[in-house]
This record gives structure tokens, sequence and C-alpha cells, in this order.
């Protein structure tokens, strides 16, 4: 497995490397503070799991994201 990714395939978002590194502070920050919530809603609460969920789901959003270089 590569690190390179494929220049010729459609799609994918590519950003700047300075908003790359905003957008995943602030992902990670948001989604970090949406599993704290969740865990004080109560983890094993159908709404405390739900906000445990999304927070991990924004927390790697910028995963699928490229740096444009």
């Amino acid at each position: 497995m590569t690190d390179v990714a494929d220049e010729a395939s459609p799609g994918g978002l590519e950003l700047s490397a300075r908003t790359y590194r905003h957008l995943d502070r602030a992902s990670k920050l948001l989604g970090v503070g949406l599993v704290a919530l969740g865990l004080q809603t109560g983890g094993d609460t159908v709404a405390g799991v739900a906000l445990g969920a999304v927070g991990a789901v924004l927390a790697l959003t910028t995963v699928f994201v490229r740096r444009a270089e």
C-alpha cells in the first residue's frame, strides 16, 4: 500500500496545507467535544452512544481529504 494519490481519479477533496490544518484541528476538537458530551449524557444511553459515534466520525473526516502540495 502506498500513500501516492491517483491524480487521474475523479472526485475527492483537495485543500491547501493551511486550510487542511485548520479543518483537521477543528474536526478533532469538535469530535472530542461530542464524545465528551456523549459521556456526560450517559455512555449507556442511546443519546450518549449517538453523540459518541457522531464525534468519532467527525474526528476522522479529514482522513478522506488530500493536502495540496
